[in-house]
């Protein structure tokens, strides 16, 4: 996933795999982060959103796009655990709001969910790649 032609100073949100339970108990998400930030690129927040909020999954987004939700105005989820309930895909996903702050030396990748399951504690991490580059 990527776009080849950004700016430095514009925000992007860069939406996490919808997490899927596939397991017989519920589970709680607790936190996520894209692991790998490459420098020329700052997360600024994560947000957790509900797909039918957002008229599906804006994979990846520009602020301001003619396409984008207006995640400030939706109803953020990320305060408190996502339950995901037993063998359900979650209807909550969540994203990263990104801003470049220069031209991106690497890509973004690497996604990481904590979370609780039976009073236990996990972290799973998950392929996931963002590219932004700035034209030259």
């Amino acid at each position: 996933m990527g776009n080849e032609h950004t700016r430095v100073g514009e925000i992007w949100y860069f939406a996490l795999p919808v997490p899927y339970n596939t397991s017989s108990k519920p589970l709680e998400i607790k936190d996520v982060a894209v692991e790998h930030i490459p420098p020329g690129i700052r997360v600024l927040e994560y947000g957790a959103y509900d797909l039918n909020d957002t008229g599906g999954l804006p994979i990846l987004a520009k602020e301001g796009g003619p396409y984008t939700p207006e995640f400030a105005k939706l109803k953020n989820y990320a305060k408190r655990p996502v339950e995901v309930a037993a063998r359900k895909e979650s209807n909550v996903f969540y994203l990263a709001k990104m801003k470049i702050t220069a031209p991106p030396k690497d890509t973004a990748r690497e996604c990481r969910f904590a979370y609780e399951q039976g009073g236990r504690a996990y972290t799973q991490t998950l392929d996931c790649e963002l590219e932004l580059k700035v034209p030259e």
